[in-house]
């Protein structure tokens, strides 16, 4: 055997004991995380206030009204001076395929940044336990004898206030949902006034009960059995995809050290056990990767303080890639990484896609529909007559008053419809309308006319549709 094959063979002998030690928390026992300040901490403080958009936005007013709404019943999705219709979902659709991809490529890069710092998930649980830890211990030891303690007034106080704290922040975050989908002032008035339509009550149970459970109780039991992203991630890695992990080969072999003494028997750790009592999973960072690190850096922080306390250099738990680790390698570029450029390359379609969607979003769309029942009629008079569909969508916030015309064709005239038609807004108004063209006119069995929908004192909004006109051949 090789000297390459025994070291490849070493490292798989490593990884299969690494593996066996896994311990893997089914909730039979409870995690109670300790908090230290550090500057992942910090960023995921960051990263978590993203959400707080998710509350305060439905309260932004543009115009006299919620910049930004999801009328369902009136099926648009108002952003502000833009009202997105059905029939230009398929820019919602390239949103959420950008947003997917960017999902996909933030992982093959470094982990799973999202289940740490952005998830709802990760939040919601984060809050929940900030306000448990507060209340009743931060670390599993006082967390145990608080709930062994006799129930006095002021334990039953904390735990009073814990649970409505935690039902406040489950039935605001299903209002807030709620939120986004009616105008906001109003929907606090029909909550206190229980006049509220059925949708929001239902919001209200859903949101309410599923936050107060998932995020207070089964916490990361969700990432472990639940989330179906927390599963596929793991594909999405290779061996240049940088995380938190813990360097062995300096950090072994473990043993006790006092600050200022140097053993050259003992690795860098001292098994103190601090990135386990930080890690929100409860998972020891030190056995290898494993399915509940959501790599939030917690343990990065820990580790670097009692590095900073024993006099030595920080590191130890780093974020850092498996070739970096096992191969002394440095990880490739990003451009010549085969992954990371096809998911690039997909951004790049969609994201171009979305811009394009929005620049060349009408205020207004047209349509004409001919009538193919008969395709044409021969009048008394010999003139020729097609019947037509006019169609015209109204994406604007105030009413307009519209003139159809013809064009394109000589003697061609418009019939059986009003001079004038009053479209509301994110309204569709049918018209029938029949063109007439005498007979002699007619050379031939298609002929191309147009219909322009001339919008009165706003010509900006006249449009025009091509069509064709029938006649004999």
């Amino acid at each position: 055997m090789s000297k390459q094959q025994a070291k490849s063979t070493l490292e798989t002998t490593a990884i299969y004991e690494e593996m066996a030690d896994w311990h893997v928390n089914a909730g039979g026992e409870k995690v109670v995380a300790k908090r230290l300040k550090g500057r992942f901490r910090l960023r995921k403080w960051m990263g978590m206030s993203i959400w707080s958009l998710f509350f305060l936005v439905p309260y932004l007013r543009w115009d006299g009204q919620q910049a930004i709404l999801f009328n369902i019943p009136d099926r648009q999705f108002r952003f502000f001076d833009l009202t997105i219709f059905p029939q230009d979902i398929w820019m919602l659709s390239l949103t959420l395929l950008f947003f997917a991809i960017l999902l996909a490529a933030v992982t093959s890069v470094a982990g799973r940044v999202f289940c740490g710092y952005f998830c709802f998930q990760t939040v919601w649980t984060d809050i929940y336990t900030y306000i448990e830890t507060k209340l009743e211990g931060d670390s599993p030891q006082k967390a145990h004898k608080f709930k062994q303690a006799p129930w006095t007034l002021d334990k039953t106080s904390r735990v009073l206030t814990k649970h409505t704290l935690w039902i406040a922040i489950a039935l605001l975050t299903g209002l807030s949902f709620a939120a986004w989908f009616t105008d906001a002032y109003q929907l606090w008035a029909d909550i206190f006034s229980l006049q509220a339509p059925l949708p929001v009550w239902i919001s209200l149970a859903v949101f309410g009960i599923f936050t107060y459970g998932f995020a207070g109780f089964m916490r990361e039991q969700v990432c472990f059995w639940l989330c179906p992203y927390a599963r596929l991630q793991g594909v999405m890695y290779d061996q240049d995809t940088v995380l938190p992990a813990y360097d062995a080969e300096r950090g072994e072999p473990r043993g006790k050290l006092k600050k200022g003494q140097v053993d050259g028997t003992k690795g860098s750790c001292i098994d103190c056990k601090v990135c386990v009592a930080v890690c929100p999973t409860g998972i020891d960072i030190r056995k290898g990767q494993q399915e509940g690190c959501i790599t939030c850096g917690l343990c990065i922080d820990a580790c670097d303080s009692i590095m900073d306390k024993t006099d030595q250099p920080r590191g130890l738990i780093r974020y850092a890639s498996y070739k970096e680790l096992h191969h002394d390698k440095r990880i490739l570029p990003l451009y010549q990484r085969p992954r990371v450029i096809i998911y690039s390359l997909i951004l790049l379609m969609s994201l171009a896609g979305i811009v394009y969607g929005f620049t060349t979003l009408s205020p207004t769309e047209f349509k004409v529909i001919h009538d193919r029942q008969p395709l044409f009629v021969r009048l008394s008079d010999g003139s020729i007559q097609n019947k037509y569909t006019l169609k015209l969508l109204n994406k604007t916030q105030t009413p307009i008053t519209v003139n159809y015309s013809v064009s394109g064709l000589d003697g061609a005239s418009l019939h059986g419809m009003e001079e004038q038609v009053i479209v509301e807004p994110g309204r569709v108004i049918p018209v029938t309308a029949l063109v007439r063209v005498p007979g002699a006119l007619i050379e031939q069995g298609l002929v191309p006319i147009a219909f322009t929908a001339n919008v009165e004192n706003q010509p900006e909004l006249t449009t025009t549709y091509d069509s064709i006109f029938m006649g004999p051949e």
